[in-house]
């Protein structure tokens, strides 16, 4: 009696088994239990395509956030020193309203060279937070100094930054004054030096000038 009943055991699991065979080879139940592969992809194109987007807007919304005059003047070295000088110049404030503000004259408008800046910059961060100038003394022992690497900064990328406003393109020399219309033409219009070479000084005050070439 328990070998049959053993027996019809074994032969109910073998029936299970066949059908459960015989359904998993159905060609339409293969087709739909199969990973839905197309649908995979385009989910992952997709996916991918809104990620990108996501991290480029918050990339570009952070980068703008930091290239704006109230950013630039949130340190208080910032706000006590050159800030104040750039207001009683004529970038701040002149007939036309067209206003200068700390990204326009020391952050290039092209998005490459743009990015670079933002990379030397993190050194100013650098030196916000272990204080390297969070005193006016301090500011005023390092002042030429910070003038110096700004300068040949600008120097180097052929005061590019000034290009974003002025446009030698642009200039009528017949507007300028005679000495301004013949350095602009005899040294600018030649590439034989650039803004920066003769516009030191224009938004801030010059530290010692002394042993600068060019000033006496």
């Amino acid at each position: 009696m328990r070998w049959s009943s053993a027996n019809r055991g074994g032969a109910e699991m073998a029936a299970i088994a066949r059908a459960w065979g015989w359904f998993w080879s159905n060609p339409w139940v293969r087709t739909a239990t199969r990973p839905p592969v197309t649908l995979s992809l385009a989910f992952l194109t997709l996916g991918g395509f809104l990620a990108g987007v996501i991290f480029w807007g918050g990339f570009n919304t952070a980068l703008e956030a930091t290239n704006t005059e109230k950013f630039c003047t949130s340190c208080h070295e910032m706000q006590a020193n050159v800030f104040e000088e750039l207001k009683g110049t004529i970038h701040f404030s002149n007939r036309s309203g067209v206003r200068a503000t700390c990204p326009d004259c020391h952050v290039p408008h092209q998005w490459t060279n743009k990015i670079a800046r933002k990379m030397q910059a993190s050194k100013e961060v650098w030196g916000h937070i272990f204080g390297s100038i969070d005193t006016r003394e301090k500011f005023l022992a390092l002042r030429r100094t910070l003038a110096e690497h700004e300068w040949a900064r600008m120097k180097a990328n052929d005061s590019l930054e000034c290009r974003n406003c002025h446009s030698a393109q642009s200039m009528d020399l017949s507007k300028q004054n005679p000495r301004a219309a013949a350095a602009h033409e005899r040294f600018l219009f030649s590439g034989e030096k650039t803004c920066i070479d003769c516009h030191k000084g224009i938004a801030h005050r010059l530290p010692n000038m002394q042993g600068v070439p060019g000033w006496q």
